[in-house]
Order: structure tokens, then C-alpha cells, then sequence
């Protein structure tokens, strides 16, 4: 059955994930589809730059639909035998902290593909950014064939054992397919524990990373 309004609130999404394709053709099949899904929604994207792994094949499929690419990478990693030849526009920065505040800026949305030590930093980042209430942009995960399981199991351990609310817990949105996972990113209504700090978002960012001093661009 066709969806209703396929084009999206959400102007562009921040994709993370492995710079590796993964030993399953699932990984790779879910990149692509992850790409046309953005595509058929009028989503651009915003990624970590470069050609290689899951990171291209998701920029590439966004490209060839005609949608608008971000990549944000920083200098020491531009050079084309490290990360390939990046799709789209290409927006340099000086190291890693400020690409993960240049693509958290620039996204409305952030979707984890299957990825390594990178994509678990870059999503828990982002995750605890919710928590904080430094933004309320849905997260989340693309569990394709499981993938995510045990970090779910891992966070639902931690609600029993206190460590993270329920409230905190509802911010992860998980779901097996791009269709499905995009849509419910569409539902998410932010939530926030009575304690959160409602710290403003572009202080933050100035805090923490340095973006105006360091020249990066804000909008």
C-alpha cells in the first residue's frame, strides 16, 4: 500500500556509518536502500565524507537520485587513499570533534547504519545530546538482520539497573528496514526528564567545540 505524503518534514538526515561494507551483502543492500528511501522523500543528506564502505554506497545512491550531498570530513583524513573521493559537496574541518558538530548542525535527523567504533561513538554522542535536551532531533537505528541487538540488550540493562532512564530509553528508535525506520523518525515527539538541563543548543556548540573560532560555518 502507498504511503500518503511521501515527502518528508525533515530536510536532510546525518546517515553514520562503517567506512568497511561488512562481511554481509544485507549491510551493503540496506545502504543503498537507505539511500533511495531519502531519495523518494525529498531528504538530502549529510555524511561523514569519502567513498569507501557503507559511507559510499548510501552517499552514491542519494547522488544518482538527485538529492543534494553533504560530506564533512576532517583535513588529515581528505586524502583519496584514505576515504575515497568524497560525493557532492565536501566540507572540510580541522579534526573530528567539529565534523560531528558541523553534521549534528546541518542534519534534522540522525540514522545509524551498521558501522564500527566510529558509528557507535558518533550515535551515542548524539544520543546523549537528546538526553541532555541540547537537541531534540529523532535518532535512529537501522537494525538490519539484528545488527543492533546486543547494544539494544546492553541499553535496556542499563534502564533495569538504574543507569538510564525510560524517558532516556525512548529517545532510540529502532526498526529493521529504511521505510520503516523514516517513518517512525516522522512520529518521534521528543521527551524529557523533569531533571534534563535545557541548555541552549548553538552555546553548546560554541563551548564545546570551538565552531565560530575555529571558522567552520553555522547554517
Amino acid at each position: 500500500m502507498e504511503e500518503e505524503g511521501r515527502i518528508s518534514r525533515f530536510k536532510r538526515i546525518c546517515v553514520f556509518c562503517g567506512s568497511s561494507s561488512g562481511k554481509k551483502p544485507s549491510y551493503q543492500e540496506a545502504a543503498v536502500e537507505l539511500g533511495r528511501e531519502l531519495v523518494e522523500r525529498g531528504i538530502d543528506l549529510v555524511y561523514g565524507g569519502g567513498s569507501v564502505g557503507l559511507m559510499g554506497l548510501v552517499s552514491q545512491a542519494v547522488h544518482d537520485g538527485g538529492r543534494h550531498v553533504l560530506g564533512v570530513i576532517p583535513r588529515t583524513l581528505m586524502p583519496r587513499e584514505i576515504t575515497g573521493q568524497t560525493i557532492g559537496e565536501v566540507r572540510p574541518v580541522s579534526d573530528m570533534h567539529q565534523r560531528k558538530a558541523e553534521m549534528a548542525r546541518q542534519a534534522d535527523a540522525f540514522i545509524a547504519l551498521p558501522g564500527g567504533y566510529g558509528t557507535l561513538e558518533e550515535l551515542l554522542e548524539v544520543i546523549t545530546w537528546a538526553q541532555l535536551g541540547i537537541h531534540c532531533k529523532p535518532v535512529g537505528l537501522l537494525n538490519v538482520e539484528g545488527f543492533y541487538n546486543s547494544l539494544l540488550s546492553f541499553i535496556d540493562k542499563a534502564v533495569d539497573e538504574g543507569f538510564i532512564s525510560p524517558t532516556a530509553r525512548r529517545i532510540i528508535i529502532s526498526a529493521p528496514t529504511a521505510k520503516q525506520l523514516v517513518r517512525e523518525l516522522e512520529e518521534y515527539v521528543p521527551e524529557y526528564d523533569e531533571i534534563t538541563s535545557k541548555l541552549i543548543w548553538e552555546e553548546v556548540e560554541r563551548i564545546n567545540y570551538g565552531a565560530e573560532s575555529a571558522g567552520v560555518p553555522t547554517s
